[in-house]
């Protein structure tokens, strides 16, 4: 083994046992704290038993119709008991059926509980009921239940942990062994890198000519879509949408902007780099030409038009007095992260596409459906109790969460990406799954795609 090859080894294990250490010491809990309202209850009419709670992290004085979950009671099926999914921070909650005043529904016992131990049992008295409108109330022991939650998840979060570590080691020592195949497409990209800016200039252009306006249409449009998201959740559906935007601090308009703007860029770069080798088709089949480089020109084309909302961003924010700071910085990292995160699932798509061409459909539906799956219209955190544990993780784990997150918390939540390691961690660990597995993709592919086009 040479130098190189030992300094380099060297290089790989110092990093292995620090983001071992990252991992192990200093990453929060991976999984959310949700606890479970237990209700036995007897329905003599179909109804939908409501559980209001209120939680530490907001500061409500009452009970509010954006901090309710539901659970639908059939009639004429005797004595059952009721799961309602409830936040771990809860402090306080009241039960009633969404038809209360009906008197139709009989209880026998309720309790709140983690899993199987029981964290507390409700009387069913009149100290804790509403004469006038009919429904229970209780207080909750919020640091008994954070205690009880919080043992109970230890251990699994520890093999959690220890399941990121190997992963994390696995993929070092491969990157390691495969460092000469791996860095055949970077090597390209630098070596190209005068004709990449030069084609990636010419392909902003290019997607805007013709038209009298030119590339001012770039920006025209997601003004315009901004403007209408805002609208319509704001203005126009405001009472309905009471629920998806509680526990927003902001304006609205500031806080759908900053998931907005980062997901038109990632959009954008998916949707036009799916179809980079049919579009430079002519390029592709000639045999001087490095084609590895085309995925790159398509997340740089794009990255000009992004970089002016992000511009925008700020500047709005600073109109409504939220003036640029330390953390706003951040933003150069964030998109960073989603311009590998692209660039990794453009190198395989592009290739597939070349194949089979109802990829680009495939993927625009895609798209649609995790524009809704990521919460940029929508507070996830108010819709906690709301949503399932494991609905709320398969949510998490889209890793443009992490990258919506952390455009907010670069523009008003003031936290820095290291404060959210466990995210930070996962979103590394699967970016990078990402990358690594596209340019493989590609690598494997490219040889066919002159005959084939």
């Amino acid at each position: 083994m040479n130098k190189k090859k030992i300094l380099l080894a060297i290089l790989f294990l110092i990093i292995i046992v620090a983001s071992n250490f990252v991992v192990i010491r200093h990453t929060e809990n991976i999984q959310d704290i949700g606890v479970t309202l237990h209700v036995e209850a007897e329905a003599h009419n179909d109804t939908d038993l409501q559980a209001y709670f209120k939680q530490v992290n907001y500061a409500n004085d009452d009970f509010s119709a954006a901090h309710v979950s539901t659970v639908n009671v059939t009639k004429d099926q005797g004595m059952n008991d009721y799961e309602i999914s409830l936040p771990g921070d809860v402090t306080a909650v009241r039960l009633n059926p969404s038809n209360a005043l009906n008197d139709n529904i009989t209880y026998k016992k309720v309790y709140l509980a983690y899993k199987d131990t029981v964290i507390a049992e409700y009387d069913l008295d009149d100290s804790h009921y509403n004469q006038e409108l009919r429904y229970y109330s209780w207080d909750v022991d919020n640091d008994k239940t954070l205690s009880i939650v919080t043992d109970a998840r230890s251990t699994r979060n520890l093999i959690l942990k220890i399941i990121v570590c190997a992963v994390i080691d696995i993929l070092l020592i491969v990157i390691w062994v495969k460092i000469d195949r791996i860095a055949i497409i970077p090597r390209d990209v630098i070596s190209n890198r005068k004709l990449v800016m030069s084609l990636a200039k010419n392909d902003f252009k290019q997607k805007f000519a013709g038209s009298y306006l030119g590339t001012i249409w770039a920006f025209v449009q997601p003004i315009i879509t901004v403007l209408v998201y805002w609208f319509v959740f704001e203005k126009a559906l405001n009472v309905g949408t009471q629920s998806t935007k509680a526990g927003i601090a902001i304006p609205f308009v500031l806080w759908l902007i900053a998931g907005l703007v980062p997901w038109f860029y990632f959009s954008e770069v998916i949707s036009s780099g799916t179809i980079a080798m049919i579009e430079y088709n002519y390029l592709v089949k000639k045999v001087v030409f490095k084609i590895s480089t085309l995925p790159v020109v398509k997340a740089i084309s794009s990255l000009f038009v992004h970089l002016f909302f992000v511009v925008f961003t700020v500047v709005l924010y600073s109109c409504y007095s939220y003036l640029p700071t330390l953390y706003t910085l951040q933003l150069i990292y964030y998109s960073f992260c989603m311009f590998v995160l692209s660039l990794g699932l453009v190198y395989a798509l592009s290739a597939i596409m070349v194949f089979f061409r109802d990829m680009s459909q495939i993927v625009n539906v895609l798209l649609q459906i995790g524009m809704w799956m990521t919460p940029i219209m929508w507070n996830m955190d108010a819709m906690a109790g709301r949503i399932p544990g494991w609905a709320m993780t398969i949510l998490k784990a889209n890793p443009m969460y992490y990258i919506v997150n952390g455009y907010r918390d670069s523009l008003y939540n003031n936290m820095w990406f290291w404060e959210r390691p466990g995210m930070t961690a996962y979103f590394w660990i699967f970016t990078i799954i990402i990358l690594l597995g596209g340019m493989a993709i590609f690598r494997r592919l490219q040889q066919h795609f002159a005959d084939v086009l």
